[in-house]
């Protein structure tokens, strides 16, 4: 199963062990550890930023 090009910011965060009130005061002040795409009034994560982030390489199927 391939996973998506983006996810919301909650689930980035979930993934990296950070709350809620962080997540979004990190994406806000753009210290998130890892890079957010703003698409409308929602932050987007994209993968494979998300993927690094975790020490995880995105290029491994």
């Amino acid at each position: 199963m391939a996973l998506p090009a983006v996810v919301d910011l909650m689930t980035a965060a979930r993934a990296l062990g950070i709350g809620r009130t962080t997540a979004y005061g990190l994406a806000r002040n753009d210290d998130f550890p890892c890079p957010l795409l703003r698409v409308g009034g929602e932050y987007r994560v994209p993968t494979t930023g998300l993927l690094r982030a975790l020490g995880v390489d995105p290029s491994i199927r």
